[in-house]
């Protein structure tokens, strides 16, 4: 179940960063943009690697990178935050979707390194 909920999570949070990436290109952002879009749609991409791994280890690896990628693009919304191209508003929706995500993979990767 977990595994399901992180796969919606981390696609509903894709589509959310690839909205913010197109506003940032029309505001001629391109140096952060073009970070957290990577970061933001890597989260996904890793946990549906995951669900193909090939082992224990294989699994919480991939699960591993998505962690490092989801704090990455926490970093990047503070600064999109910090410099004025997110409105508070829209910065705490994604930092509140993107904190979720981490808590669930910080859970299983707890959970599949057996450390409940």
């Amino acid at each position: 179940m977990k595994e399901n909920k992180l796969a919606e999570l981390s696609m509903e949070f894709s589509i959310r960063i690839i909205e913010l990436v197109k506003t940032l290109k029309e505001k001629r952002e391109s140096i952060i943009s073009n970070q957290i879009g990577r970061s933001g749609t890597s989260i996904g991409a890793n946990i549906y690697e995951a669900n193909y791994a090939h082992g224990k280890a294989d699994f919480i690896a991939k699960l591993q990178i998505s962690l490092k990628e989801a704090n990455e693009t926490g970093y990047w919304l503070e600064l999109l935050f910090k410099t004025n191209y997110l409105m508070k508003e829209e910065f705490d929706k994604l930092e509140k979707l993107c904190t979720e995500i981490r808590v669930i993979l910080i859970k299983s990767i707890n959970t599949a390194k057996g450390n409940k």
